[in-house]
């Protein structure tokens, strides 16, 4: 069976569309209100889901998404809760859902259970930010076994190694706009041109920009280098700002970006 995130860019592509791909912290501020903040997204535009596993040390997070993994943490949030969740989801759609993690998380429950949990839950990729690609082959295996894309992440610092990693790629590869940790920014001052340019020619699989997206105009502008757009920290904050009330707010958020990002 196609993994859905291939089969995701093939629709977008075919509609002349961008892909936008949307971030929450599992848990935050309960796994039914999360579950309800995906539907919302989902319903409302976003085409993919990346859903944040909590962690004490959230190294390449901001204050917000450090504050979303603290409060889900408390809430007794963990990994087979956050199965359950996804089992859940998947009698609700078959749009394409992603963890976001880090990579001790997986070694303490057990990479071998992990990835054939993710199988069983129908997870299509995971994105392991701490995970360097050099690093790799410490899950690459167990991933390619239930065919689940590691999908992986490259930053203005990865100049020379982008088009490397770019062959490797599945599913997307998720380019960090700017250097240092997620969260909203003013303006993304990174020369998008020349960070994408060694992989402008090549047969790549689809390219997305993330860190720093905080409104339908940023994704807008964004997509225009690329093939989608990444939000996490514009969608935490709503949910920190209305807690169990959030998926109707996030539904409207997503709604306006998703108009903007196709007019």
């Amino acid at each position: 069976m196609k993994n859905r995130i291939d089969s995701c860019f093939e629709q977008l592509k075919a509609k002349n569309k961008k892909a936008l791909i949307t971030f929450i912290t599992a848990g935050d501020p309960d796994m039914t209100v999360t579950e309800k903040n995906i539907m919302e997204m989902l319903d409302n535009g976003s085409d993919i889901i990346e859903i944040g596993v909590p962690f004490s040390d959230p190294i390449a997070e901001g204050t917000t998404i450090q504050k979303a993994s603290l409060r889900a943490l408390s809430g007794g949030t963990n990994l087979d809760i956050i199965f359950d969740m996804v089992r859940n989801l998947r009698k609700q759609t078959q749009k394409p859902l992603v963890l976001m993690m880090y990579v001790n998380t997986i070694f303490k429950f057990g990479t071998e259970k992990f990835f054939g949990l993710c199988k069983e839950c129908e997870i299509d990729g995971v994105i392991v930010p701490d995970l360097p690609f050099e690093e790799r082959d410490e899950i690459q295996a167990y991933a390619d076994q239930n065919d689940i894309y590691n999908i992986y992440l490259v930053s203005p610092t990865s100049h020379e190694r982008i088009e490397m990693i770019s062959k490797e790629a599945k599913g997307f590869l998720y380019i960090v706009s700017s250097l240092g940790v997620t969260g909203t920014r003013e303006k993304i001052t990174t020369d998008l041109n020349y960070l994408l340019e060694p992989i402008r020619n090549g047969n790549h699989c689809p390219c997305c920009i993330g860190f720093g997206i905080s409104d339908g105009e940023q994704a807008k502008k964004i997509a225009d280098y690329c093939d989608g757009a990444i939000m996490g920290s514009a969608i935490v904050e709503i949910v920190e700002k209305y807690g169990k009330d959030s998926p109707v707010h996030v539904g409207e958020f997503i709604r306006s970006v998703r108009n903007t990002l196709d007019n």
